[in-house]
């Protein structure tokens, strides 16, 4: 039997909005921090954050996941007000309760410290907030005081239990329990509370706000002990505040494109992070655990913070945080690089890139980066510079959907409607009156045929001659229309795809009989790609299902179930003969090993 395991996880970015804070919750032990994206909860190491693991059961998006302090449970609640209480200790990351404390989006939820009580708090209908025991559900208190919706709670982690709101209403409310009471308003603030954090020893507690300001409290008597600063503690709203593990200090992030570390007790600025000056480096969220100071800017990027050194972080993780549409790989010095496509502009590159959804890819023998995308554009980019340079961008009379590249310089480009011819950059021919609307495109590896999959159903070949596209009137019946097709690195097979959930394999030297034909799919297969040792091929499905096939036995063939849990696989590719890669709309990026036996 083959051999399959996950090698890999390259996970999404935190989905981010703008003028919403973001929660990163942080691991009780200090290994993990874990945010959301979309209905996946993100969990990742916080040493070497290429280690995740990602919880997909939420029927709805997820907005905010936090550990219980025992660390063996994590809460995370989404816009439907399903709070759901899950295992951390095994893969399988079973459900221990789900509840559901009001109708509406869950904003936030802390945990007392003997991990037995939970509050939950957000846009309710008829509440906006519940604090409830988290094995039976049963109410330990009443969250009352505010008019709006509540952004933000936290409970303080030392006996007695006190517990601290943040709301629209420009207010903070502050909680004696259990069961919980509400005792009085803090009215110091004259924007809307985004956060409200009790220091780990449960002395203090502090509110921020969009008004720039940041409120220091007692934690036992709710007595106002200063703001930080004197007045303003940044130019622009706060989104979040995290204390440090010994409570002595903050770190603060803004909408001003800064964070800021305060030392409490003497009320003075340490350090002042400057993240950039553009929109996307807003700072929405921030953690402290241990010795690192996360961050989250506005362009989903996580970065981690740098005391010695504010300018500039000690790392930046990038990756993708909107769905992936296409991927390809590259070697370059022994090195294998994957590259993936999406509709984020995701800074893998300097320079402007797409303005739009990138929609295929391709690397060429001259070691450039061919894409095209919603824009109208086919883009050469330099892969030894990766820079997006303006000359290279090429305009299409319309949208490109599909390319291929081949030897000599060539690019053939699928455009609605259109076959476009392209040599060194430069388009050279067009095919306008096609009968068919052409999907998808392959060149033979030695470059003298382009293989035209079309909605019809049927392969149309055409000669490349020179400079021009010639057809050769011969088609290749598929089994419904196609969506994919790819020439064995070898050129000896052609693999179609198609949408009657069907790969039918043809063999080019007799002429393109059809060689062998490949059921298993239980929806359309929407993408395939050979495998360096020319006999072994993958496709992937709108069944999530990825299958790993064999040319000469249909039978054989590996099973990937679930690849990606909650979207089907946009993209694949191979690194080398045992190692595939897969991505999906859920803007991961997943590399598997297989190994025939």
């Amino acid at each position: 039997m083959p051999v399959l395991q996950v090698k890999k996880v390259f996970a999404s970015l935190p989905q981010v909005e703008r003028g919403v804070s973001k929660i990163i919750g942080g691991d009780p032990k200090g290994n993990n921090f874990l945010y959301t994206n979309g209905k996946c909860v993100v969990i990742r190491n916080i040493d070497n954050p290429a280690i995740a693991d990602i919880y997909t059961e939420h029927a709805h998006q997820v907005v905010v996941a936090k550990y219980a302090p025992s660390g063996f449970y994590i809460a995370s609640g989404d816009v439907s007000g399903k709070l759901r209480i899950w295992d951390t200790t095994q893969k399988e990351h079973l459900l221990k309760y789900e509840y559901q404390p009001f109708a509406g989006k869950i904003k936030d939820l802390a945990w007392t410290e003997d991990s037995k009580r939970i509050a939950v708090v957000g846009e309710g209908r008829e509440k906006f907030g519940a604090v409830f025991l988290w094995d039976s559900g049963s109410s330990v208190g009443e969250i009352t005081g505010h008019n709006k919706v509540i952004n933000s709670v936290d409970m303080k982690q030392t006996r007695p239990y006190r517990l601290a709101t943040g709301s629209d209403d420009n207010c903070a409310a502050f909680f004696e329990g259990p069961p919980f009471k509400f005792k009085f308003t803090l009215s110091d603030h004259t924007r809307f509370v985004n956060c409200v954090r009790f220091s780990p020893d449960g002395n203090r507690f502090a509110t921020a706000s969009a008004d720039g300001q940041i409120f220091v409290y007692d934690g036992k008597t709710g007595e106002k002990v200063c703001a930080l600063g004197g007045g303003k503690a940044h130019d622009g709203g706060i989104y979040a505040i995290s204390w440090s593990p010994d409570s002595s200090q903050l770190l603060s992030a803004s909408g001003d494109k800064t964070a800021k570390i305060w030392d409490v007790g003497a009320n003075s600025i340490v350090n002042t992070f400057n993240m950039g000056s553009n929109v996307l480096d807003q700072q929405l969220g921030c953690l402290w655990q241990k010795d690192h100071l996360l961050t989250i800017s506005l362009s989903g990027y996580i970065n981690y913070l740098d005391k010695n050194n504010p300018n500039k972080p000690l790392r930046v993780i990038k990756g993708h945080s909107k769905s992936i549409q296409c991927l390809t790989v590259h070697k370059n010095g022994g090195k294998s690089y994957i590259y993936s496509g999406s509709n984020d502009e995701n800074d893998g590159f300097s320079g402007k890139g797409h303005t739009n959804q990138v929609s295929r890819m391709a690397v060429d023998e001259m070691d450039q980066l061919v894409t095209c995308s919603m824009d109208d554009t086919v883009r050469y980019t330099n892969l030894s510079k990766r820079d997006y340079s303006g000359q290279d961008a090429v305009k299409m009379d319309v949208q490109p959907k599909c390319l291929a590249v081949g030897p000599g310089g060539y690019t053939v480009v699928l455009c609605i409607g259109q076959i476009v011819l392209m040599k060194d950059k430069k388009k050279c021919f067009a095919i306008d009156d096609l009968g068919y609307e052409p999907e998808a495109v392959a060149i033979h590896p030695t470059g003298s045929t382009a293989a035209v999959g079309g909605a019809d159903g049927n392969v149309h070949l055409y000669s490349i001659q020179g400079t021009s596209l010639k057809s050769d009137d011969k088609t290749l019946e598929a089994k419904g229309p196609v969506t994919d097709l790819a020439y064995s690195h070898d050129g000896a097979f052609l693999a179609v795809c198609d949408a009657n959930k069907v790969v039918t394999v043809f063999s080019v030297a007799d002429g393109y009989a059809e060689h062998n034909v490949f059921y298993g799919h239980h929806a359309k297969v929407v993408c395939i790609a050979w495998s360096p040792d020319n006999e072994h091929f993958a496709s992937g499905g709108m069944d999530m299902m990825v299958y790993v096939w064999t040319v000469s036995d249909p039978e054989t063939r590996v099973k990937i179930p679930d690849a990606h849990r909650l979207h089907h696989v946009s993209g694949l590719a191979w690194l080398d003969e045992h190692t595939l890669v897969t991505t999906s709309h859920d803007a991961s990026v997943k590399e598997w090993s297989i190994s025939y036996n």
